[in-house]
């Protein structure tokens, strides 16, 4: 179903200097999934130099500056994106800038929870909010729900869910501002539903597997191609049933 985003005109991709959003930008490009326009946010460009070099090669590639803890930032880019996408709007934002502050009941403080929920949990709204006239303009010219019209995905975690925080999963990943931070990111992504779907914007949150990143480390069972095609594959077969939903990367639901 990645092939679905061929029938749509343009997508973004928060934190796509490394990790997995290059890998969506990478995946969408040489997969010959996309050809609008894929716009690359980094907070800082010149740094991206595997974004740079792909963007050299793939001239649908629109790399912009988006620090997403900075109002700022994330305004001036909604209007760099405006005058950008045009009269087509904005097809699928996914919100997929994220860290991960390590932090045990020993070890964490108020400010590693608040640095890690202004980032995961804060930023995708604000970034949601600040572009969400170019999502209707997008989704005023279809029927339905899912990227053919207007979406918004937030990549969330497993580990944000609160029922499967028991066990072997929560002895071996006591990350209390991350978990709580993809927590939180899930009711935001709930509420957003329910307040777009008016409009026929689909939200939903997305769990991307534990992959071998930087923030997932080296032990992770994934690398970032088998997840990404994956997730993308979810993506492009999301329909009005999968709005306001938890999926795993598989596009199995999974529980709150």
């Amino acid at each position: 179903m990645a092939s679905a985003f061929k029938n749509i005109r343009t997508v973004m991709i928060t934190g796509a200097s490394r990790g997995l959003g290059l890998q969506m930008v990478e995946t969408l490009v040489s997969g010959n999934f996309f050809p609008g326009i894929i716009i690359a946010t980094a907070r800082n460009p010149a740094g991206a130099k595997e974004l740079q070099s792909l963007a050299g090669k793939y001239p649908s590639i629109h790399i912009i500056t988006l620090d997403v803890v900075n109002q700022e930032s994330i305004e001036r880019a909604a209007q760099e994106v405006d005058q950008l996408v045009a009269e087509d709007g904005l097809n699928c934002l996914i919100n997929n800038a994220g860290i991960n502050v390590v932090a045990n009941f020993e070890t964490v403080t108020a400010e590693k929870m608040l640095e890690n929920f202004h980032t995961n949990s804060v930023a995708p709204l604000m970034i949601t909010k600040a572009f969400l006239p170019i999502l209707k303009r997008a989704a005023a010219k279809g029927t339905g729900m899912g990227i053919h019209r207007a979406a918004v995905i937030n990549i969330t975690s497993l580990l944000g869910s609160v029922e499967l925080n028991w066990g072997d999963r929560a002895n071996n990943f006591k990350w209390y501002p991350y978990r709580t931070s993809k927590s939180a990111l899930n009711m935001v992504t709930r509420c957003m539903a329910v307040d777009l779907e008016a409009d026929g914007i689909l939200c939903m949150a997305l769990h991307p597997g534990w992959v071998r990143t930087d923030m997932g480390g080296q032990e992770a069972p994934l690398n970032t191609e088998e997840s990404i095609s994956s997730v993308l594959s979810v993506i492009g077969g999301l329909t009005e049933k999968d709005h306001g939903s938890f999926l795993h990367y598989t596009g199995e639901p999974l529980p709150w």
